[in-house]
């Protein structure tokens, strides 16, 4: 690693593919799963370039999936580093499929994944800063802080060697459950 602050134009990565009928499942869309494939590739490539290391995936933190994308369809997706910690770094991924005859686009996904630098012997190393230079910079920045927030408490709020269901039975009774014990 030799720089101390990267843009985010610096790590940006691009990827475009055609769709095809190999891709589909049984309703003719594009399966999910073959989308999330593309997106731990290309947070992977974003990740690495940021860092200049090998990345891992850490957790795939959140996967909207919007609109169903089609058979024939062109599919772009656009990887940035919207936070960086000591070795960590989250990766959002924005999906656009276009009809190639007519022109027309959709935003069909947003993902949020975490990857973690590492060097040869597997131990998490040091990555470059983030230099902020847009609103939209600070703004996927400052929401990472948040969204990371919120998978702390959640993990810490429902750790299964402290977790008291008393106390939140109050919470799933108007839900399509029955509890036998």
């Amino acid at each position: 690693m030799n720089e101390k602050y990267k843009t985010v134009a610096e790590s940006s990565v691009l990827i475009s593919e055609l769709m095809l009928p190999s891709h589909s499942n049984f309703n003719n869309k594009i399966h999910g799963g073959y989308i999330l494939s593309l997106l731990d590739q290309i947070a992977f490539a974003c990740a690495s370039k940021h860092s200049g290391a090998y990345c891992v995936t850490a957790s795939v933190d959140t996967v909207d999936f919007l609109k169903p994308i089609e058979i024939g369809e062109l599919v772009t997706m656009k990887a940035s580093v919207n936070y960086v910690g000591s070795s960590s770094m989250v990766i959002g991924i924005r999906v656009e499929a276009e009809n190639i005859q007519t022109g027309v686009k959709k935003h069909c996904n947003s993902s949020h994944f975490t990857m973690v630098a590492k060097d040869d012997k597997g131990k998490s190393v040091k990555v470059p800063g983030l230099i902020l230079k847009t609103d939209d910079d600070i703004r996927r920045f400052a929401k990472s802080i948040k969204r990371n927030k919120v998978k702390k408490q959640r993990r810490e709020e429902f750790h299964e060697t402290d977790f008291i269901s008393e106390e939140y039975l109050h919470l799933v009774e108007n839900y399509n459950v029955k509890i036998e014990r």
